[in-house]
């Protein structure tokens, strides 16, 4: 699709825009990110006309700051890293954004519930791993566990027969899907590309998948075999397979693999409320926002969705102070990425009383990439249709000079809102997105390169807050 050419104070943020076409910088985690600095009343960037705010859109505007929020994406994606559902990681975010929420005056709670089990792995080498990139990775259920080996990298291609002596190596192997007939990368195949270095010497396996079709990029997995091996086996994401391979390209490669078994797992949402001044006790209704906190394997989260997590606090920051006739209520849920699994088990413990309640929820998921492409803020419904929450965003965009940045209201779950929509009670989910779908996602999407300094911008960051915050704040007034 070809967009409009715009005005040059209008034209759509990109990345490099998002870090040096405006004067103020921030330093996070050793880059420099361009600080929002347009006025209140003044035009922001990729917006296609001049504001006209209410004074309650002015009184957040003022208020909310994408550089204090980025604190936060760093503390989750840099200070803890990966965030896997029900372990110790997530445990440590959860408790990391509870004592937030807490110190803003809220009345906050864990809500526990159980998971599966998890299987990961670290990797580690002489010469040194680059630093740049997160080395978690998914281990198998079906290797070692629970074991750490060391050994010489030796790369097997796609071999299967004919390999040399790999006694005490760890060995590199593609993955390859059948073509004939086509088909997928089955638990036999991968037993069978494992079992033949296994046989052969290796002491670990470490499991190269294809590449995605840009701009996808395949992630770290815990890969399931047909069979069990003595050896550990690895499934790393394709930005590791290809410093792995740079690396060993470069001289003779030493990799240390720690695999390690997580069971009997507990993940928890974190849950933080204050009321408004309405009418007390059950007849008054509530507005929420939220977003998932933990990650998938090997991905330190810093869009998905550690940038949801920062506006929901941040939002939570401001409106503390702010009067409202709504009950607010700031959630964090846990295991999404393992299927919405908080998020659901949350709306399974409303009552018909507490549903109705629950005026509506603004869901939160990437909401800072700095990927070129994701010029469109999509608004994103479950049913596919209008709500109080798609409403109130789409006229603060209005009154931003955003409406044409913003999707029509588009069918799509697969983001917490769904678990709210399934049970009738409206929401949506809100994101930057490429401009032809919503699921143009950016290459760091579910990668080891999901940093900040990879796949954050400030301006989008901004912009997010002031839409959700000035809706928000809009029907939070009654």
């Amino acid at each position: 699709m070809t967009e409009p050419v715009l005005p040059a104070a209008s034209r759509p943020l990109t990345r490099r825009g998002a870090l040096t076409v405006l004067g103020g910088t921030a330093a996070v985690a050793g880059t420099s990110l361009a600080a929002p600095s347009w006025a209140v009343a003044g035009m922001r960037p990729g917006a296609a006309a001049a504001p006209s705010l209410s004074a309650r859109d002015q009184v957040v505007a003022r208020r909310v700051s994408a550089e204090r929020a980025v604190q936060h994406v760093v503390e989750l994606s840099e200070g803890i890293g990966p965030r896997i559902g029900g372990t110790p990681s997530e445990r440590e975010a959860a408790d990391y954004l509870s004592g937030v929420l807490d110190s803003y005056g809220y009345d906050v709670r864990l809500e526990p519930f159980p998971v599966a089990d998890k299987f990961l792995a670290d990797l580690t080498a002489v010469p040194g791993l680059p630093d740049d990139l997160c080395w978690q990775a998914g281990a198998s259920p079906q290797g070692a566990l629970g074991a750490t080996v060391t050994g010489p990298v030796v790369d097997a291609g796609t071999a299967t027969t004919g390999l040399p002596d790999l006694t005490g190596a760890v060995v590199l192997v593609d993955l390859l899907a059948p073509t004939d007939p086509p088909g997928p990368i089955t638990p036999a195949l991968r037993s069978a590309s494992v079992g033949a270095v296994v046989a052969a010497g290796a002491a670990a396996v470490v499991l190269l998948l294809p590449d995605a079709v840009y701009p996808r990029r395949t992630s770290a997995s815990s890969p399931t075999l047909a069979a069990p091996v003595a050896v550990p086996v690895v499934g790393v994401a394709q930005a590791q397979k290809e410093r792995l391979r740079a690396a060993l390209a470069a001289g003779p490669l030493t990799l240390t693999v720690t695999t390690t078994a997580y069971r009997g797992l507990t993940s928890h949402n974190v849950l933080a409320e204050r009321p408004g001044r309405g009418r007390p006790g059950q007849g008054r209704q509530a507005l929420m926002v939220g977003a998932h906190y933990d990650s998938v394997i090997g991905a330190p989260g810093a869009n998905d969705d550690g940038s949801g997590t920062a506006l929901t606090l941040e939002l939570a920051r401001v409106m503390r102070s702010l009067p409202t006739d709504l009950d607010l209520r700031f959630s964090l849920w846990g295991s999404e990425e393992q299927g919405l699994i908080g998020s659901r088990y949350h709306v399974a413990q409303l009552d018909a009383a507490a549903r109705a309640r629950l005026l509506g929820v603004y869901n939160n998921d990437m909401v800072a990439t700095s990927w070129d492409p994701a010029t469109r803020y999509w608004v994103l419904s479950f049913d596919g249709q209008p709500n109080v929450i798609t409403s109130s965003v789409i006229g603060a965009a209005e009154r931003l000079g955003y409406a044409p940045r913003l999707s029509p209201v588009t069918l799509r779950g697969s983001s917490d809102h769904q678990s709210f929509q399934e049970v009738g009670i409206a929401s949506a989910n809100f994101s930057w997105r490429g401009e032809e779908s919503p699921a143009l996602l950016e290459p760091p999407y579910h990668s080891p390169e999901d940093t900040v300094a990879r796949n954050i911008s400030l301006e989008r960051l901004q912009v997010s807050l002031e839409l959700v915050g000035s809706a928000l704040y809009q029907v939070a007034r009654g």
